[in-house]
């Protein structure tokens, strides 16, 4: 057989061998009461299992090996983190274990214990030629309640992991929600191509200087822009001029540094996208709503949240404009749909979660994840790729808690530590 630890980790966790007659190696008796807890730190495998040997009941640790002579090789001998080890469980037991004191440590030996169809069904799942994922064979199959209690773990998980990177640049804004918002909101409306620039320009323009002029949205957008770097240029329009008259005064005013205007991205992106277009709604969204993060913790409904970015109107110059002195056919240059939803997804929802983990209220979290299930699931390969293999995939909280699955479980054959590779592997 072809085996790894992590397997007999598995089987001994959910006690899926033969325990009929248990005995360890010298012929005691062995009845397992609890398995114990699976320690992911340094130390024995299971903490806190119980047992009984003969007469005596055991409490204490378990330790996992392919072979007996594993111990001594992992260097266990000397260390006296393994001195509580209570049962020492194996495939192969090539020799006995006796601890420094003296004691021997009993042993269970599973080599006949494991059933082939179970070893089969892990050795095709982890070892076998899928192209995508190692269920692609089987995932069609798994039930409704457990795909969707796996992939709410997972999704907190996810949510867990990118709530660190909120807690990160809250520190760095001294414990300020509002500015760390605006900071991610920025990046965001860079939708991937531009949000360096788009998250550079929100930092060097701090919140508190916009607010100072946000009664005057021709101040808001000159700061906007001008941070951005395209005010540094000469123009026929009266709209720039007038950006640049307005910019030209706050940068004294405010000891403005704009970030270079290089780094802006136009090739391959649909007019519609045009980082001039993205930072104009940005101005307008700054117009209309500022404090914008505690307007989102008030708002309890999915349609009101996603009124904050339908009802933003910019200035009327980019009706027949996508850049600065360039005419165009005129157009509406108002959010789409599915850029409102990229927003409220990687940025709404974010922050809820990471708002509700930092105050310990649930109440936010739990708003978080509706949002999720209330948004569209996003169009990739790989949840297109999960479709075909007949998961049913309807909303961003399923396709989120899906890219999550595949990257760090999937990718990493982590079929044992899966929800959905734990119920296949299951015997019927």
């Amino acid at each position: 057989m072809l085996l790894t630890e992590d397997f007999l980790h598995y089987i001994w966790k959910f006690r899926l061998f033969e325990r009929q007659n248990l005995q360890t190696t010298d012929g005691e008796e062995l009845e397992i009461f609890s398995a114990g807890l699976h320690n992911s730190d340094s130390g024995p495998d299971f903490h806190n299992a119980r047992i009984r040997i003969g007469e005596t009941v055991w409490a204490g640790n378990v330790e996992v090996h392919l072979s007996a002579s594993d111990w001594q090789k992992h260097g266990h001998t000397n260390d006296g983190a393994y001195n509580n080890v209570i049962l020492h469980v194996v495939y192969r037991d090539d020799a006995p274990l006796f601890l420094p004191n003296g004691r021997k440590v009993p042993t269970l030996e599973l080599q006949n214990r494991i059933s082939e169809e179970l070893y089969n069904k892990y050795h095709k799942l982890v070892f076998g030629n899928q192209t995508f994922i190692p269920c692609e064979n089987s995932i069609g199959t798994v039930d409704g309640l457990t795909m969707q209690n796996w992939l709410t773990r997972v999704l907190v998980e996810r949510m867990e992991k990118r709530q660190a990177n909120v807690t990160a640049t809250l520190a760095l804004n001294k414990g300020d929600w509002e500015e760390t918002f605006y900071q991610f909101l920025a990046a965001n409306f860079g939708f991937k191509v531009n949000a360096l620039p788009f998250e550079l320009m929100a930092k060097s323009l701090p919140q508190l200087t916009l607010a100072k002029n946000k009664n005057n949205p021709m101040q808001i957008e000159a700061l906007i822009f001008g941070q951005a770097g395209f005010l540094d240029a000469e123009f026929k329009d009266e709209y720039p001029l007038k950006l640049q008259k307005e910019y030209a005064y706050l940068r004294k005013k405010y000891n403005l540094t704009p970030i270079e205007n290089h780094l802006w991205k136009f090739m391959r992106l649909r007019p519609q996208n045009f980082p001039t277009i993205r930072l104009a709604q940005f101005a307008a969204l700054i117009v209309q709503a500022n404090h914008l993060l505690s307007k989102i913790l008030e708002i309890k409904e999915v349609k009101a949240l996603r009124g904050l970015f339908t009802e933003i109107k910019i200035n009327d110059y980019w009706d027949d404009h996508y850049r600065f002195d360039v005419p165009s056919k005129p157009s509406s240059k108002n959010m789409g749909d599915g850029s409102i939803d990229i927003l409220l997804l990687n940025t709404v929802a974010l922050f809820l979660f990471s708002y509700g983990k930092q105050h310990q209220q649930q109440y936010y979290i739990s708003r978080s994840l509706k949002l999720l299930e209330n948004l569209p699931a996003e169009k990739n390969n790989i949840i297109s790729d999960f479709v075909n293999l007949g998961v049913k995939i309807d909303t961003a909280f399923e396709s989120q808690a899906l890219l999550e699955l595949k990257n760090n479980y999937c990718n990493y054959k982590k079929c044992l530590q899966c929800g959905v590779g734990n119920k296949i592997l299951k015997p019927a």
